[in-house]
């Protein structure tokens, strides 16, 4: 009896395996750029990744998208298809994101259960800028006596040029060139003054003589 329930239950079982639609089969997995496709696992924290599927119904064309997840956001963030080789697998190129948590949700063509998908996290490091030494900022050279620049002359508030040094010019004395101060200029002419003088010495001379002769 015990190996005839097992042979019914045997039986039973066979037509639900063989009830299953066709078309949901495979898996898909998000990968680091540098995990072979052939790597059945998934990596849940990547920088570069891309979406790796196998196992699907030969040829299937899929539909996928990414979403943002909390607490990163909500936004759709990419989107894209591919066709899947005869064996039903296939990979996409490698793509990134900004660090957070985000969603892959993937569909295909004759799906009949719902769309797969994967949660995951982009995990970019982001080393620290080093600063070498050419990098270094070098102090300014500071400028030398010679090549700074003199104080120009300063302008008179006039525009015009300052005045030079040379000594002043001494007024020159009226006359005909001689040296000596000129002797100041009376009423009467210097010549009709010496005429009178030599005729008072002449009429003294004279008077002298005839007094003389009285005698």
């Amino acid at each position: 009896m015990v190996l005839a329930a097992s042979l019914i239950g045997a039986g039973l079982g066979a037509p639900g395996a063989a009830l299953a639609a066709p078309g949901d089969n495979g898996d898909v997995k998000i990968h680091n750029s540098g995990t072979p496709v052939e790597d059945p696992s998934d990596e849940p924290k990547v920088c570069v990744f891309y979406l790796d599927a196998f196992g699907f119904d030969g040829l299937q064309e899929v539909s996928w998208h990414i979403n943002q997840q909390p607490p990163t956001g909500t936004a759709q963030v990419k989107a894209g298809t591919i066709t899947l080789d005869a064996n039903g697998n296939g990979h996409t190129a490698d793509m990134t994101l900004p660090n957070g948590h985000y969603k892959l949700f993937w569909t295909w063509e004759g799906q009949h259960g719902a769309a797969k998908h994967k949660v995951f996290w982009v995990e970019c490091a982001s080393p620290s800028p080093s600063v070498s030494p050419s990098d270094s900022v070098s102090p300014s050279t500071p400028v030398s006596p010679s090549n700074s620049v003199s104080p120009s002359t300063p302008v008179s508030p006039s525009g015009s040029a300052s005045p030079t040094s040379a000594a002043p010019v001494s007024p020159q004395p009226s006359g005909s060139g001689s040296a000596g101060p000129t002797l100041p200029v009376t009423g009467t002419p210097l010549g009709v003054l010496a005429a009178i003088a030599g005729a008072l010495v002449a009429g003294g001379i004279a008077l002298r003589i005839r007094m003389r002769r009285h005698r």
